[in-house]
């Protein structure tokens, strides 16, 4: 759907109108428009002028009912993780 820099709150509203919040595409050649859109989009990855490829060192993580938490990555190990501090005077 094509759209004007004017349109992005009507944009936004439509694409964050459903259930699911796992991924969305911006096809734009103006970067602040896509800056501004993607803050406005609920979706756990966010591709600008490309569709996400599966990168392992990346997060990934859905919003709404597309899942909880973010998998792969740093962020991924760390939510299977636990901290624990441990002080030993010698």
């Amino acid at each position: 759907m094509t759209f004007d820099d004017d349109d992005l709150e009507r944009i936004a509203a439509e694409a964050n109108a459903t259930s699911y919040g796992l991924a969305a595409s911006v096809w734009t050649r103006n970067l602040s428009v896509a800056h501004r859109l993607v803050k406005r989009i609920k979706a756990g990855s966010v591709g600008v002028n490309t569709h996400m490829a599966p990168d392992p060192a990346l997060p990934r993580g859905g919003r709404k009912s597309s899942g909880w938490g973010d998998e792969r990555g740093r962020e991924g190990v760390e939510a299977c993780t636990e901290l624990k501090t441990v002080l030993i005077a010698l």
